[in-house]
């Protein structure tokens, strides 16, 4: 809870906690599988580098990613191989997944295996598809749509607790700016915040160029640890960055992703600033009311004046 932050509600993810004054949690991976031997060993690596520094992980992977700009570029290898291989990397790792959902018919097998299904920036505002992901029971990652103002995000919001479903967890990825350019609105987080759910900041999307290679996006990961510290600093309850191994040779999103090499020091990093904000929080509560009793004498005192009245 930064200044200005609401208190969000708490919940277990898989083995970890989210949310209230639970650590700084990440969600991380490639954009998508690429292969299966390629994302175990992201996550293996990713699962050593978040045990070490004491930050709790959810690994993230696209078995399809029906969004990109171009119909050449490479989406994934589809529903059935995708599930599969997350099913081996969860069993391998013990950590919670998180994958995207772009059509109801996914939601059900998806569910099966993942931990948290994520609703895609592009399709926030889609009642069937998050209505069905709230019944799944599964923790629900609704990423702000672009277009969306923070406060909209309300509706999306109302859209899965209607089901009955309160595990929900809102993400910013950016406002359109301007052609194929971003921004991030850091007043966006207490305003989601208010609605009573964890906020997680997707640094690596917010420094996407949308389209800007012409039929893919291009990116600005100069920008990705500046962006986390100011994200950590104002007390965002988790942080989302893709990683990969060689983001020049990604096969999607490499643009803008973060080299895994360059995790740790920005975990070591952000984890300091997340920490601070909460422990600045924490002093800055207003203290729970004592109420001391009152000796004997003074009470009779007291009831002997209210009867001379």
């Amino acid at each position: 809870m930064g200044p200005g932050m609401n208190p969000s509600r708490s919940f277990e993810v898989g083995k970890i906690r989210v949310g209230g004054s639970a650590p700084l949690f990440l969600i991380a991976g490639p954009c998508v599988i690429e292969s299966e031997a390629h994302s175990m060993m992201i996550a293996e690596r990713l699962a050593g580098i978040a045990s070490s520094l004491h930050v709790p992980l959810i690994f993230k992977a696209s078995y399809d990613k029906a969004n990109r700009s171009s119909i050449s570029s490479y989406r994934g290898p589809g529903l059935s191989d995708g599930l599969r291989i997350l099913a081996a990397i969860k069993k391998r790792t013990g950590l919670p997944i998180l994958t995207d959902v772009h059509e109801v018919s996914h939601v059900a097998p998806a569910a099966e295996v993942c931990d948290v299904l994520q609703i895609p920036a592009f399709l926030s505002r889609q009642t069937d598809l998050l209505v069905a992901a709230g019944r799944s029971r599964c923790v629900v990652n609704i990423k702000k749509g672009q277009f969306l103002a923070p406060a909209e995000i309300a509706n999306a919001v109302e859209k899965v607790a209607g089901t009955g479903n309160e595990k929900i967890v809102l993400t910013e990825r950016g406002t359109s700016f301007g052609y194929q350019n971003l921004v991030v609105d850091m007043r966006s987080f207490p305003i989601m915040r208010k609605l009573g759910f964890p906020v997680v900041f997707d640094v690596t999307h917010s420094v996407q160029l949308p389209g800007g290679e012409g039929k893919s996006s291009g990116g600005q990961p100069e920008f990705i640890e500046p962006l986390a510290r100011a994200g950590a600093a104002i007390g965002v309850d988790g942080v989302f960055l893709e990683v990969h191994d060689n983001p020049a040779k990604a096969l999607s999103d490499g643009t803008n992703a973060l080299a895994l090499d360059k995790l740790r020091p920005l975990l070591e990093k952000i984890t300091r600033f997340a920490a601070l904000a909460r422990e600045s929080d924490a002093a800055a509560a207003p203290a729970p009311r004592v109420v001391e009793p009152r000796a004997a004498g003074a009470r009779k005192v007291e009831r002997r004046r209210w009867r001379a009245r």
